[in-house]
C-alpha cells in the first residue's frame, strides 16, 4: 500500500506502515493521515512529534496509551485529560494510528493499559 507524495512512491507494508523510516516527513504524514481519514490538528502533531522523539532518542520506545495520557497532563496542563482525549484525534488508537502517522513501526504489543 504505497503512498504518493509530491510525485514519489513512499513504500508502505499491507497494514500501512512506512517500510523506510527515513522516506517520512510532514507531507508524507498528511498523506498517511488522508488515508486514515484523520485531520492533524496542532495537538495531533504534538502527539505525533512526541512519539517520534520518544522512539528515536528513547532506544525506540513506542508509549503506550497510558503513558501517553500520563505525558499529555503535564504537557497540556489538563488534569482531566483521559484516552478518550487521546481518541478525538486518532480515532483507531492513539498508540498506533498516530504512530502509524508519524512514520513508526507497527506496535506488536496491545494499545492501551
Amino acid at each position: 500500500m504505497p503512498y504518493e507524495v509530491g510525485g514519489k512512491t513512499i513504500e508502505a507494508d499491507a497494514n500501512g506502515y512506512l517500510v523506510n523510516l527515513d522516506d517520512w516527513s510532514k507531507e508524507v504524514a498528511e498523506a498517511i493521515a488522508a488515508s486514515e481519514e484523520v485531520t492533524l490538528s496542532e495537538r495531533a502533531w504534538e502527539i505525533i512529534d512526541y512519539l517520534r522523539e520518544e522512539y528515536f532518542t528513547n532506544n525506540g520506545n513506542q508509549p503506550n496509551e497510558r503513558n501517553m495520557v500520563k505525558h499529555f497532563k503535564s504537557a497540556w496542563g489538563d488534569s482531566s485529560l483521559n484516552a478518550k482525549s487521546l481518541y478525538e484525534h486518532f480515532p483507531r488508537g492513539p498508540a498506533k494510528q498516530a504512530s502509524k502517522i508519524a512514520g513508526l513501526p507497527e506496535t506488536k504489543r496491545k494499545a492501551g493499559y
